[in-house]
């Protein structure tokens, strides 16, 4: 397969979506390419139904909605969407198009290019005590909040992920409950006081120690890292909110300067120091 186009922008986030309606706007023809198969980027594949409370313009949207209406705007111009094909070469020329290949083959050759990959491909750090609770009762995305209606949720973590997932949980869940390695939350304050006042349960200096179940996960052990306490909840629900492993992916050995990723790098160290014993 190959596409001729003025702009092809890599990575179909919300950035990339709103890349795609500026360049229609002034009549150019627009290609979009992303490894996912949907668009959206994080949003459509961790958080579609999490509230997002920072983006100009709306108090509260959903990350669905969001993304609709981001394609909805690109729309009139007909972009072109590759997705679920991840972009591994780009030759460049002084005399030539951008050429850019695809891991499937496809060819697509751009006057043009944007990166809007942001951290790349992204990978969800394991629960150490999982153990093959995987898709069992433990998960670590929440894509359908009504999946856990009417149950007793345990979240793993303390950054904004979790308590956002807190935050939205909170009124559809029988329980839920926060447990966070730390005695600090990274999460922003503002939240954290907003999760307490709902009656999320918080336990900090804390870390899971068992799960059990037959089939499925039924309850969960956890220890005080200080007093060796421990403490067993009910749980149908453990979601863990531990981070992920970004991977830019071949667009790093491709010789342009990566805004933004060096800092999310960091982000990612800072994780690896919340993971540690």
């Amino acid at each position: 397969m190959t596409h001729e186009c003025d702009v092809l922008i890599i990575g179909a986030g919300p950035a990339g979506l709103y890349a795609a309606y500026y360049a229609g706007f002034r009549g150019w023809s627009v290609v979009v390419m992303d490894a996912l198969p949907e668009a959206g980027g994080q949003i459509t594949a961790m958080y579609p139904e999490k509230d997002i409370f920072d983006v100009a313009g709306y108090p509260t949207v959903k990350g669905r909605v969001l993304v609709e209406n981001l394609v909805a705007s690109a729309a009139p111009f007909s972009p072109t969407y590759v997705l679920g094909e991840q972009a591994v070469s780009l030759v460049t020329s002084q005399e030539q198009p951008v050429v850019v290949t695809g891991a499937q083959g496809t060819t697509i050759t751009a006057k043009v290019v944007i990166i809007t990959g942001g951290i790349g491909s992204f990978t969800p750090r394991a629960l150490p005590a999982d153990d093959g609770w995987a898709g069992r009762g433990l998960v670590y995305f929440v894509p359908r909040l009504a999946d856990h209606a009417d149950k007793d949720v345990v979240i793993v973590g303390g950054g904004d992920s979790a308590f956002d997932w807190a935050y939205s949980l909170a009124p559809l869940a029988r329980s839920v409950a926060l447990v966070h390695r730390r005695e600090q939350f990274r999460a922003h304050g503002s939240m954290v006081d907003t999760v307490r006042d709902m009656g999320v349960a918080l336990f900090t200096s804390s870390e899971v120690t068992a799960i059990r179940g037959d089939d499925s996960v039924q309850e969960i052990e956890i220890t005080h890292k200080v007093t060796g306490e421990a403490t067993v909840l009910p749980a149908q629900t453990i979601v863990a909110a531990l981070g992920f492993v970004a991977n830019i992916g071949p667009i790093g050995e491709w010789g342009v300067e990566l805004e933004g990723f060096e800092a999310d790098q960091e982000r990612d160290r800072l994780r690896d120091e919340e993971l540690a014993p």
